[in-house]
């Protein structure tokens, strides 16, 4: 797998996943916000599965 988040779309995800994880929790929102963890993990492993077939790159190229 090859990098294809960069740097702020990275933090944006990890951020909107922490968020909704957190709304479903103090049970603001319901069982949908467990779908945070999609994002959440995007995030930390900084690939997305469906960046290649969109043609999206937003890492910095080296």
């Amino acid at each position: 797998m090859k990098s294809n988040v960069g740097g702020i779309d990275r933090m944006l995800r990890i951020v909107l996943g922490l968020v909704l994880i957190g709304l479903t929790l103090s049970g603001t929102i319901g069982v949908w916000g467990w779908i945070g963890v999609v994002p959440l993990a995007t995030g930390f492993i900084s690939f997305c599965p469906l960046y290649p077939l969109l043609g999206i790159n937003t890492c910095a190229k080296k």
